[in-house]
C-alpha cells in the first residue's frame, strides 16, 4: 500500500491549535458525555427503588469497574501514540500496522486481565468495604459486566485510532450509540422485567458490544487503518505497545487504587456517605467530562507535531489545553452551584449524602482544574517519549498525594473530610507534573529526538529495511 502524503493523513499540523483542542475535546466529550449521562440515570432508577444497599452496590462495584477500564485505557493511549506519530511521519502502513498490533495485543492481555479479576470478585469488593447484602449485590453485578473486558478494550482502542487519524466524530458517534443502546435497554430491564441491578449490569454489556462495533467499523472501512502484521513484525512491535502501554496502564491503575482507599475510608462512615460519595462519581464525569476527554483530545495533536518535528506547536497545544481547562472548570463549578437543590431532589439524597453533593457543588468542583492539568501533563509526557513520567506523577498523586490528605480530612472534618483530603492532594501534584510538563517540552528541539526511535535497536534496524 502505497504511503499517502503526510498532510493528508495527519490534520493537526497547520490550523489553529486551539481550534483542534476544542473540537476534539468537544467530539470526544460528547461520546464520553453519553456514557457517564446513562451511568448517571442508572444511579437516579436504582435510587428510585428505594434501597440503600443497592445505591452503595454501584459504589462499590464502580470502583472495581474503574480498576479494570483502566487496562483499558492504558492500551488505548499506546494505540493513540503510535498510530499519531506513524501518521505524522507520513507512514501510513506503519499506522494501520501498529493499530492492528495493538487491537490484538490488547484483547489477549484483556481477557486474561479479566479472568484474574473475576476470580477474584468477592475478595477485591470486600478490600472496599462491602459487607453484608451490599457485598452479595456488588459481586453479582460485576460477574455479568468483567467478562466484557476484552470487548471494552476493543472499543476503547477503536475509538483511539479514529481519534489519532482525526476522526474525532465518528470516534463520539460510537459511544452515543452505546449510550443510546444503555439508556433504552435500563428502563425495560430494571423496571419493565423487575431485574433491578442485573438488569443495569445487562444493559451495559449490550452497550459495549456497541460502542466496540462502531468504533471498529469505520477504522477497517473508512481509514482502511488496520495492515496485517507479519509474525515478525508483530513481535518487533510488542516492544513499542508495551514501552507505552505498560507504563500507562501502571499510571490508570494508580487512580482506582487510591479511590478504592478513599472509597473504603468513606465506608466508615455508613452506606448513606457511600451512597452520596457514589452520586459525586457520577457527576463528576457528566460536568467534567470534557476535561477527562481532553488527555486523549490534544494528545494526538501533541503526537502528530512532534512527529512532524514541529515543535513550538507541540508547546502551544499544551498551553491551549491548560487554558480551554480553566474555562471550562470555571463555567461547570457555576451551573453546579446553581443547580445543587434540584441535584438533591432528583437523587432523593439524604443525610450526609446530602453534604457531599453540596461540598462537591460549591468549591470542590473549582479543584477539578488541577485533574485536567495532571490529565494534559500525561498526554505531553506519553506522546513526547516519556510515558513513565505519567506513571510516577499518577502513583505519587494516588498514594503521598491522597493516603494522608484523606487521613488527615477525615479526621478533621469526616465524611465531607475524605473528599476535600483528595482534592488538596491533587492541587499539590499538579503543580509537579506542570513543572516537569515544561522541563521535558524544553529539551525537546532537536529533530534526532524522536522518543520511539530509541526503544530498541532492533526497530531502528526493521525500519530501515522497509
Amino acid at each position: 500500500m502505497a504511503d499517502a502524503p503526510a498532510n493528508a493523513q495527519a490534520k493537526f499540523l497547520t490550523g489553529s491549535l486551539f481550534r483542534h483542542v476544542v473540537v476534539m475535546s468537544a467530539t470526544s466529550s460528547v461520546g464520553l458525555m453519553a456514557i457517564f449521562l446513562v451511568d448517571l440515570v442508572d444511579m437516579v432508577f436504582i435510587s428510585m427503588l428505594g434501597k440503600d444497599e443497592l445505591a452503595a452496590a454501584v459504589g462499590y462495584a464502580g470502583a472495581i469497574l474503574f480498576f479494570t477500564s483502566s487496562f483499558g485505557i492504558g492500551m488505548a493511549i499506546a494505540a493513540g501514540a503510535l498510530v499519531a506519530q506513524a501518521l505524522g511521519e507520513g507512514d501510513r502502513q506503519k499506522a494501520g500496522r501498529r493499530a492492528a498490533t495493538s487491537l490484538l495485543y490488547g484483547f489477549i492481555f484483556a481477557a486474561i486481565f479479566a479472568a484474574l479479576v473475576w476470580f477474584n470478585l468477592e475478595y477485591l469488593a470486600g478490600l472496599m468495604g462491602a459487607s453484608g447484602l451490599t457485598l452479595e449485590l456488588a459481586v453479582s453485578y460485576l460477574q455479568i459486566i468483567i467478562p466484557t473486558l476484552p470487548i471494552l478494550l476493543i472499543a476503547m482502542v477503536g475509538g483511539a485510532i479514529l481519534r489519532a487519524h482525526g476522526d474525532a466524530r465518528r470516534s463520539m458517534m460510537s459511544t452515543i450509540i452505546g449510550g443510546a443502546v444503555n439508556a433504552v435497554l435500563d428502563p425495560i430491564l430494571i423496571f419493565g422485567l423487575d431485574m433491578e441491578l442485573s438488569g443495569a449490569a445487562w444493559a451495559s454489556v449490550a452497550a459495549r458490544f456497541a460502542i466496540a462495533f462502531f468504533a471498529l467499523y469505520p477504522v477497517i472501512k473508512v481509514h482502511k487503518g488496520l495492515d496485517k502484521p507479519t509474525p515478525s513484525q508483530f513481535r518487533i512491535d510488542l516492544m513499542a505497545i508495551v514501552g507505552i502501554a505498560g507504563p500507562a496502564i501502571l499510571t490508570q491503575l494508580a487512580t482506582p487504587i487510591g479511590q478504592a482507599y478513599v472509597t473504603r475510608t468513606m465506608a466508615t462512615y455508613g452506606e448513606d456517605a457511600v451512597a452520596g460519595m457514589a452520586i459525586v462519581a457520577r457527576l463528576t464525569p457528566v460536568a467534567f467530562g470534557m476535561i477527562f476527554a481532553l488527555s486523549g483530545a490534544v494528545g494526538p495533536v501533541i503526537g502528530q507535531n512532534f512527529g512532524a518535528g514541529q515543535y513550538d506547536r507541540v508547546r502551544t497545544a499544551f498551553r491551549e489545553g491548560l487554558l480551554f481547562t480553566a474555562m471550562w472548570v470555571g463555567g461547570m463549578t457555576v451551573l453546579l452551584f446553581l443547580l445543587r437543590d434540584p441535584l438533591v431532589a432528583l437523587f432523593s439524597a439524604e443525610g450526609m449524602a446530602v453534604t457531599l453533593l453540596y461540598l462537591f457543588c460549591g468549591p470542590l468542583a473549582l479543584a477539578f482544574f488541577f485533574n485536567g492539568v495532571l490529565f494534559v501533563s500525561n498526554a505531553a509526557f506519553n506522546n513526547l517519549g516519556h510515558p513513565f513520567y505519567s506513571t510516577w506523577i499518577n502513583w505519587g498523586r494516588h498514594t503521598l498525594g491522597t493516603i494522608p490528605f484523606v487521613w488527615i480530612g477525615a479526621a478533621w472534618w469526616g465524611a465531607p473530610g475524605v473528599l476535600i483530603g483528595q482534592a488538596v492532594g491533587g492541587v499539590i501534584f499538579a503543580g509537579i507534573a506542570l513543572i516537569l510538563a515544561y522541563r521535558v517540552m524544553s529539551l525537546r528541539k532537536e529533530p534526532d529526538q524522536a522518543p520511539f526511535a530509541r526503544q530498541g535497536r532492533l526497530m531502528s534496524i526493521m525500519h530501515l529495511r522497509r
